[in-house]
């Protein structure tokens, strides 16, 4: 391993946020090529299968994470929280504010059809929700967007690395079939 891939590996196990690689560049005082080629054997020498800990680039940088098949013993370990944790509540918010940042309150709430403000509370106290300005509007409320942690503790690289929302719609057969069920139970309740 190449004295620049060790610096590096330092830098990474020591840096609690991803690391943007002109930032590794800038502290190791080397060019940004010189970086992506370290970068590259080290993500060889971390390669999945190969270590309990991966090279991952999220949120606009690069980072060391715990390797997926190693995550369970470590959230044991440190009794950590993971995404999943989070409440449907919590996911509905969190989804609506990462497809349409940067959102208001009273849009979000619009889009849920109910109140989102302690949701939006809860994520912003867990740091995947942020304040992003306010809006050019009458009484200038507050715009609310993803952060760093969003994207990292999803493992995304950029908001763009979000699944295309079509990916979620319904079919038409899929849609028929829960009409379909939903009444059935209203017959079955009398309704």
């Amino acid at each position: 391993m190449r004295s620049l891939t060790r610096r590096l590996e330092a830098l990474l196990f020591i840096s609690s946020r991803p690391v943007p690689a002109d930032r590794l560049a800038e502290a190791c005082r080397c060019d940004e090529g010189d970086v992506a080629a370290a970068l590259t054997e080290l993500c060889d020498e971390f390669a999945p299968g190969r270590h309990g800990i991966e090279v991952r680039e999220v949120a606009g940088g690069i980072t060391l994470a715990v390797a997926d098949d190693c995550a369970d013993d470590v959230r044991r370990l440190t009794g950590a929280e993971r995404p999943d944790d989070l409440s449907p509540a919590l996911l509905e918010t969190l989804a609506v504010v990462s497809y349409l940042e940067p959102v208001t309150r009273a849009e979000i709430a619009e889009v849920r059809g109910v109140s989102s403000e302690w949701a939006l509370g809860s994520l912003e106290e867990r740091g995947l929700v942020e304040q992003k300005g306010r809006a050019d509007s009458p009484g200038a409320p507050i715009l609310y967007g993803t952060g760093e942690r969003f994207l990292k503790l999803f493992g995304l690289r950029s908001r763009g690395d979000l699944p295309d929302p079509t990916e979620f719609a319904l079919g038409v057969a899929e849609v028929d079939e829960l009409r379909a069920r939903l009444h059935a139970n209203a017959e079955r309740r009398g309704v």
